[in-house]
């Protein structure tokens, strides 16, 4: 028996409201452009579907097809900043405080998630 992907069957809230808000973007992204679903699947190398699928904020679309929506609306450029490292201020003020260059093997599982 597989295992289901909870990640896509039940997302954590904020993720499923991320999407989804990206979605209704880029749909209007799309329509101030006054661009059809079938003119920009084919700008960007897909079907219909797929973008019809991105823009209702379908969590299970690849992030190939959010990417690629953002760069025909010529909205790429914030993906350059998302996860930058220099702009982790968390993230920074671990590595400080522990000296890590990368991340050791937990022993067993727990459910700190």
């Amino acid at each position: 028996m597989t295992a289901k992907n909870t990640l896509t069957t039940a997302p954590p809230y904020p993720v499923e409201q991320a999407i989804k808000r990206l979605g209704t973007n880029l749909r209007t992204a799309r329509l101030h452009r006054n661009l059809t679903i079938e003119e920009v699947g084919k700008k960007i190398g897909t079907g219909p579907r797929a973008v019809a699928d991105a823009e209702k904020g379908k969590i299970s679309t690849s992030i190939a097809v959010y990417t690629a929506l953002l760069w025909v609306y010529d909205l790429l450029d914030p993906m350059n900043e998302l996860a930058d490292p220099a702009l982790d201020k968390e993230g920074l003020s671990l590595s400080l405080s522990n000296g890590r260059t990368r991340a050791s093997k937990k022993e067993g599982l727990d459910n700190d998630f």
